[in-house]
């Protein structure tokens, strides 16, 4: 009967893995180093905490701010000769058709100058059909019944008019008083255009769509009055369109300029807002990279504790050496142990990141009791919670990222460990 030789243990064996958990429960005495193993945790664990909830909250208030601009500009435009062309309200009627498309406006926009209070300031007035109100669902839910009803009432669309809160406040103006608008234009008749007009309207209601720069420079105007005041009889100057995923608005380019027809320029809000879109993307690549570094510093903690681990336990490196132990096995035995701290770090963050905000609303609101004081201020952002949204994309690279330089950070000293000479690390043992 012939000796069976037993085979060496594979690579990450049950004897590495025990080792490794070991030498990082060692006390101090025992040439741990259990309390930088502890610090390294916490620091990764904060900073990929940090991370999550930087860019959520940051998401959430780029969604929140981008819906609301959407929700007053729209998500795509229509102009050129189709808008004056005999047959384009059956190219609205194929817009509407298209899936995804959830309204289609025409409008004018016509630039006017506003006298109230014995105050002048310029303004835009957008002409718009009274059903289409609702299309802006922020300035139309903002409205009272009364000015919802009473827009559009009247001859030719009637004289009452939809200012911005921020105007209102600006011209000291109340629903129901006077509000002059100049028009440089004028209105054309039998003797040419008259050049400029002003009539005096009536503040019929005012509107909040959570951006103070439109609240302050944008008045609604039934669209036939506008038409008739700036001299666009039966002209539309665009047709806006909203789709139900503004995110993805590649996809509906094709089937809109489709129905659009020849005589359609479609664009998108991405054109309009080019400057505004661009800032956020370079404000989102620019927060991940200074807080990706801050991840990455704290998983250079490991650095310190392995390399103190592999000098105190020298000698058991020489012992395991010269009893067969091979240097991969040293460095997987120590790579090992540095890298579970990164790992526990980073699912503990992201455990902690995701619960962070997912109760962001509650842990606002017991800040404020405990400090008597308003943390987020909803008259001023027009929110009552600081948004926060998860985006699963960033998550995952936020683990790798974490993951990858938990792992490069612990390779390092690792690598060193399998240098040592276990002749010499004996010699005066």
């Amino acid at each position: 009967m012939t000796d069976v030789i037993p085979k060496p243990a594979g690579p990450f064996s049950a004897w590495e893995i025990g080792l490794a958990m070991r030498y990082l429960r060692a006390k101090r005495k025992e040439g741990g180093v259990a309390l930088i193993a502890i610090i390294s945790f916490v620091g990764i664990a904060l900073a990929v905490m940090a991370l999550i909830v930087v860019l959520s909250i940051m998401a959430g208030f780029r969604n929140e701010l981008l819906g609301r601009m959407l929700s007053f500009n729209g998500h795509m435009y229509v102009q050129g000769e189709v808008l004056s062309a005999a047959n384009r309200n059956a190219v609205v009627d194929r817009i509407r058709g298209v899936e995804g498309v959830v309204s289609v406006t025409p409008l004018t926009e016509s630039q006017a100058i506003i006298r109230a209070g014995g105050q002048t300031t310029g303004a835009f007035v957008r002409g718009i059909a009274p059903d289409d109100l609702d299309t802006m669902s922020f300035v139309y839910d903002s409205l009272s019944d009364q000015a919802r009803r009473s827009f559009g009432q009247g001859a030719y669309g009637g004289d009452n008019v939809l200012i911005g809160q921020s105007l209102a406040d600006a011209l000291g103006l109340r629903v129901g008083d006077p509000i002059e608008i100049y028009s440089p234009t004028g209105a054309d008749s039998a003797f040419g255009n008259l050049g400029g007009l002003n009539k005096t309207y009536r503040v019929g209601g005012t509107y909040s769509s959570g951006t103070a720069d439109y609240d302050r420079a944008f008045i609604f105007m039934p669209l036939e009055q506008a038409q008739l005041f700036f001299g666009k009889e039966g002209v539309w100057d665009v047709i806006e369109i909203k789709v139900d995923q503004p995110d993805r608005i590649d996809q509906y380019l094709a089937p809109v300029r489709e129905a659009a027809g020849q005589g359609g320029f479609v664009a998108d809000w991405r054109d309009k807002m080019a400057a505004f879109w661009g800032a956020l993307k370079v404000e989102r690549v620019a927060m991940s990279i200074i807080l990706g570094m801050v991840v990455a510093i704290a998983a250079l903690n490991i650095i310190s504790g392995i390399v103190m681990l592999v000098k105190n336990k020298t000698r058991d490196i020489a012992i395991l050496r010269t009893i067969g132990a091979s240097p991969s096995s040293i460095l997987r035995v120590f790579f090992m142990a540095g890298a579970s701290i990164g790992v526990a770090g980073t699912i503990t963050g992201l455990v902690l990141g995701l619960l962070f905000c997912l109760n962001i609303g509650s842990i606002q609101h017991f800040l404020e009791f405990v400090f008597q004081t308003q943390l987020f201020n909803a008259d001023v952002y027009m929110l009552d919670a600081i948004p926060a949204e998860v985006d699963p994309v960033d998550v995952f690279w936020i683990t790798v990222w974490a993951f990858f330089m938990s792992c490069v950070a612990s390779l390092i000293p690792s690598w060193n460990a399998t240098k040592i000479d276990p002749v010499e690390a004996l010699r005066f043992e």
